[in-house]
């Protein structure tokens, strides 16, 4: 009665919140993803979730079978593994850098579950804050690079993590922080707190501020996430993040969180790849378990469309 489809949906579900969200991720209609939860609650006879909630709100039938999922997906995933070794190309090399320092939070995780996964494969982890990543990647020297700024490069391809929003953290007592969103001309007298990494690479600065022709007054840096929330609450200056890495903050009610503009500023994560390792399993089980540790744990994110 019950077949693998079924619990692959059902997580989908889960770890998008929706619907259309789930579909896009499983490469499905939202209509045939209806059609397939419909049929099993027929045979089934129970209702599996609420429909029309948001987040999504299962029910006691339906938080029976996610137990069963999160028991069963793990051992067929290993299975996978196991039989891509015997396959063969388990060894390999897996060089990666980052173009994100907040992507330490989801992507520390991923790096862990894979080694106990793939100890064969040789893996190290390079800042790509001191050098141009995609060039070394393009080179030979990586081979997969975190960022949010693809380049077009031959023998490249990007492939999509997730989406986010950028997202601009105040004071609590700031007068931005009573506005429904902020504008570039809101932070022409602060001081804006950034990663020390170039202008050129901080979507507040290339989709928001500088279109606008707008400076702000000064421009202060910090390695570390939670000493830029320090310096925003105790009023310092304002800082543009993403909605994830922001998120264990405002949530407590340290900063505020303001959204950049009326429809807010989005940007897609991607893992750049030389496209002749796509097909690699190791690599592939990468791609698998970033996506899913990063909607299993980052707050805000959504499928990339």
């Amino acid at each position: 009665m019950l077949e693998l489809r079924h619990l692959k949906t059902l997580h989908a579900l889960r770890e998008s919140d929706s619907l259309v969200d789930a579909a896009e991720r499983l490469h499905l209609t939202q209509s045939a993803l209806s059609h397939q939860f419909k049929e099993l609650e027929e045979r089934l006879g129970m209702q599996l979730f609420v429909r029309k909630t948001k987040p999504v709100r299962f029910t006691s039938a339906g938080l029976r079978l996610l137990q069963l999922t999160d028991a069963v997906l793990p051992l067929l995933r290993g299975a996978e593994r196991d039989l891509a070794r015997l396959a063969g190309g388990t060894a390999g090399r897996l060089h990666m850098a980052i173009e994100c320092h907040s992507c330490f939070q989801w992507l520390m995780p991923t790096i862990d579950q894979f080694r106990d996964a793939w100890p064969e494969v040789e893996l190290d982890l390079a800042s790509g804050f001191s050098f141009a990543p995609l060039p070394a990647l393009a080179r030979g020297d990586l081979d997969l690079v975190v960022t949010s700024d693809p380049l077009e490069l031959a023998g490249i391809t990007y492939v999509p993590l997730f989406t986010y929003e950028a997202m601009l953290a105040v004071a609590n007592q700031h007068a931005l922080a009573g506005k429904p969103y902020v504008v570039p001309e809101d932070l022409i007298g602060e001081t804006l707190i950034t990663y020390p990494v170039e202008r050129e690479r901080l979507d507040i600065f290339t989709r928001f501020l500088e279109p606008a022709d707008v400076e702000p007054a000064q421009l202060r840096t910090s390695e570390l996430t939670v000493m830029m929330m320090q310096l925003v609450a105790s009023g310092r200056g304002v800082c543009g993040l993403p909605n994830w890495a922001l998120h264990e903050y405002s949530s407590r009610g340290y900063v505020t969180a303001k959204r950049l503009g009326s429809k807010g500023l989005f940007a897609t994560l991607y893992a750049a790849i030389r496209t002749d390792m796509l097909d690699a399993p190791f690599m592939r089980d990468f791609l698998l378990t970033a996506k899913d540790t990063s909607f299993a744990n980052l707050e805000g994110v959504s499928v990339a469309r």
